[in-house]
């Protein structure tokens, strides 16, 4: 097979090829001190401020599209045959602003000044969507933008009047997209990728085979996919994470199948990307996945990463091991299926061999007579680390519970389900007081531990008030009985 030591991509609208790019190499930095474009600035270097968003335009399945990202925590090595948009290439149209920016400074958008080109670049991506937004989709949009100067009025004020200051079928990106697409195209590589140091190797398979190959003969490799917790790892804690084997550009792990009765995901497929289909195939979840992260953050994070990763506040694992979801694990040896929650050993330990990686995700769509929901506890409502997060997955037949599976993070040193609590529900009348009980029997399956996120007094407590409030929500106006004894 053929091997290349180099990435291709195209900068703005220029072509960069970069012999030997370290692993651990950031968009960010690449941009500020190698390119010298500045206008992408740092601020917290863990993907939480936006302050450095940019745009990545990579083809999928032959189509162009664009998407904000974090250049802080997005690797340089994992955009191979991508197109990088910073704001420096915004422009209008006669050498104006751009629209985004004229609005920006007509409702007196910014004030410091410095997470601004942060905000504009989402901005930018949600006017290319969508030139007429509401106020909710503007919000969204801005999600991973934190504006410490809490300007926001202005900011949403200059979102929603883009759309009268150009259109996006005139904007560069919309008239250049045959020939950006062309060039992309003509970059994607035909073979492996192996690049850098030694010590900070980058490695891009060229398809699954070969991701299962590369692990065959690395399999202390790191595998990054979105980079969103490895990121961190760099920037924060200076780990050494070589070999690094990225896969975000392999589409054997981009799948989604969705059946009567199953969804199934491939790893590789974002928070973004999913987007639709779990609000089609679990409704139940649309709420829930808008609060994780950040814009930025679900275009690159995966659910497979989330799954694969093993931290025990999660947002994904808890609620699809409520809904019976099993996980594909592939190696050159071949594929195994197991529960997603016998996937998760102890704290840092998963029951993933050497060799082996996460390929796909498959969730049971619920049946006609099961009642589910997602909660999630933190701090901040948008674009925060979870302190309790929960999913709940009941079974009515006759106003009499028959079935209960019910998972949370941040209880234990890995995602668990609450065994006591599920046991204190089944064979229970639909009532208050069987969510009481299960609320009560918490204690019994959880001891947690107090951080700065919450104390342990405060994650039981609220672990419970859960549970109650999946019954209240769910009780059709204390109507419960009569209304399930129908379903």
């Amino acid at each position: 097979m053929a091997q290349q030591n180099h990435i291709r991509f195209l900068l703005n609208d220029t072509e960069i090829t970069v012999e030997g790019a370290k692993a651990t190499l950031t968009l960010l930095d690449y941009l500020r001190l190698e390119r010298r474009l500045t206008g992408t600035k740092e601020g917290c270097a863990e993907g939480d401020c936006g302050a450095c968003t940019v745009l990545v335009g990579r083809l999928a399945n032959g189509v162009l599209r664009y998407e904000t990202v974090n250049a802080c925590i997005r690797f340089l090595a994992s955009l191979n045959g991508c197109h990088i948009v910073t704001i420096e290439h915004l422009r209008g149209e006669g050498g104006a602003l751009h629209p985004v920016q004229q609005a920006m400074v007509d409702f007196h958008g910014s004030q410091c000044g410095f997470c601004t080109p942060g905000i504009v670049m989402s901005l930018y991506a949600l006017w290319m969507e969508n030139s007429d937004p509401s106020v909710g989709q503007v919000e969204t949009a801005l999600q991973g933008n934190l504006c410490r100067c809490t300007g926001y009025e202005p900011i949403i004020k200059a979102a929603l009047a883009v759309g009268a200051y150009g259109s996006p079928a005139r904007d560069a990106l919309s008239v250049e997209r045959e020939t950006i697409a062309a060039t992309l195209n003509g970059m994607q590589a035909t073979g492996r990728i192996v690049a850098g140091p030694q010590d900070d190797m980058a490695i891009l398979p060229v398809d699954a085979a070969d991701l299962a190959a590369v692990l065959g003969e690395y399999p202390e490799a790191t595998i990054v996919a979105g980079a969103t917790d490895v990121g961190l790892w760099v920037t924060k804690f200076l780990k050494p994470i070589s070999p690094v084997v990225f896969i975000n550009h392999l589409e054997e792990l981009k799948t989604i199948d969705l059946s009567a009765d199953m969804l199934s995901i491939g790893a590789g497929v974002t928070y973004s990307e999913a987007e639709n289909v779990i609000r089609e195939a679990l409704p139940h979840l649309s709420e829930y996945w808008d609060r994780i992260a950040g814009w930025q953050v679900r275009n690159m994070g995966t659910i497979g990463g989330n799954i694969a990763n093993g931290s025990p506040i999660g947002d994904t694992p808890p609620v699809l091991i409520s809904l019976g979801a099993r996980i594909t694990l592939q190696s050159m040896e071949g594929a195994r299926e197991v529960p997603l929650e016998a996937y998760f050993i102890d704290y840092g330990k998963q029951d993933r061999k050497a060799g082996e990686f996460v390929s796909a995700i498959h969730i049971p769509r619920p049946k006609a007579n099961q009642i589910d929901a997602a909660y999630k506890i933190s701090k901040r409502r948008d674009e925060d680390i979870s302190a309790v997060a929960v999913g709940i997955s009941v079974t009515v037949d006759a106003a009499q519970i028959t079935g209960a599976r019910i998972a949370y993070g941040g209880m234990a040193a890995t995602p668990k389900r609450a065994a006591k609590a599920e046991d204190a529900l089944v064979g229970a009348a639909w009532s208050a007081a069987a969510f009481d009980a299960a609320a009560r029997a918490l204690a019994e399956d959880f001891a947690p531990l107090s951080d700065w996120r919450a104390s342990a007094e405060y994650r039981l407590l609220v672990a419970g008030n859960l549970l109650r409030r999946f019954h209240l929500e769910h009780d059709a106006a204390h109507e419960g009985p009569a209304r399930l004894a129908a379903v």
